[in-house]
């Protein structure tokens, strides 16, 4: 149910970049500013990256198979390292585009057209960007967080040529200027994605409140301190793997020692939804 509201919010998402894509394409032509241009290419990398993550949201909700045991829910992390790469690349080719007009020390006149248009984009991209993040984060789905940090950035880009706009009659370069800045934000927004979704697909360090936490569960499952220790987590989307060790006296029997193990993976994933395999380290031995 929660990744189907993440198709149909990733559905408009694609349909209102397009409407916006054409608008402020439109209004940039009509000013020649290579700054509006340029906010509308990135507009419609939305909508790109939209539908990188819309293919990501379907592809990691099919179930586990054969072949992928633990789920399809990395699909949705390599979605955002395409939105990255995409935000990245539209950066460079406006930052570009953004010296030569420099360098040809061309002015522009923005007009009525460009005001209204980069104010309606501005106010629409930042509705889109709090309903994606909110519904990304209620789904636990980064590439939805990532797209709405994508529309986010190019709200943040709207207001920048919004107060460019009201400024560029004092200044000849201010649009040359205002396009870099679109592009320096492309490039953080990408570093910022990139830099998240890597370190995810890497692996990373259980959390230490999430540490304490299975710590704890561990004093209601024996009456002897189990020392938990070694723990490993692996993450595929919204699936979350954990495995642990913990310490049992040597004269235990397999069973009772089988039962406490269970009993503690039981208890992890009823409180955090994580699937825990508990391995079996001898007190004896270990001391």
């Amino acid at each position: 149910m929660e990744n189907k509201k993440g198709i149909l919010a990733t559905y408009g998402s694609i349909f209102l970049n397009v409407f916006l894509f054409i608008i402020k394409f439109w209004a940039g032509m009509v000013s020649s500013s290579v700054a509006i241009i340029a906010d509308a290419w990135h507009t419609l990398s939305d909508s790109i990256s939209s539908v990188a993550v819309l293919i990501g949201l379907k592809v990691s909700a099919k179930p586990a198979d054969r072949q992928h045991p633990f789920g399809h829910g990395r699909a949705e992390v390599l979605a955002s390292v395409i939105v990255s790469m995409l935000l990245a690349i539209i950066g460079f080719s406006f930052l570009k585009e953004s010296v030569v007009k420099l360098q040809d020390r061309s002015d522009v006149n923005y007009g009525t057209l460009a005001l209204v248009v980069t104010f309606v984009s501005m106010l629409i991209k930042e509705f889109m960007a709090q309903y994606s993040i909110r519904i990304g984060k209620k789904t636990n789905s980064k590439s939805m967080v990532a797209d709405g940090w994508h529309h986010r950035s190019d709200a943040i880009s709207s207001l920048v040529i919004l107060v460019g706009i009201f400024l560029g009659r004092y200044y000849w370069w201010i649009d040359g200027v205002l396009g870099i800045l679109v592009s320096l934000l492309l490039f953080y927004t990408s570093y910022s994605i990139l830099k998240d979704n890597l370190s995810h697909l890497l692996g990373e360090s259980i959390e230490d409140d999430l540490r304490k936490e299975i710590i704890t569960m561990a004093g209601d499952v024996a009456d002897i301190d189990l020392y938990p220790h070694h723990f490993l987590v692996h993450q595929y989307g919204n699936h979350t793997e954990m495995t642990l060790h913990i310490r049992l006296p040597a004269d235990y029997t397999i069973h009772h020692a089988h039962e406490i193990a269970t009993a503690y993976e039981q208890i992890i994933k009823e409180r955090t939804n994580i699937q825990a395999t508990v391995h079996i380290d001898s007190l004896e031995k270990l001391s």
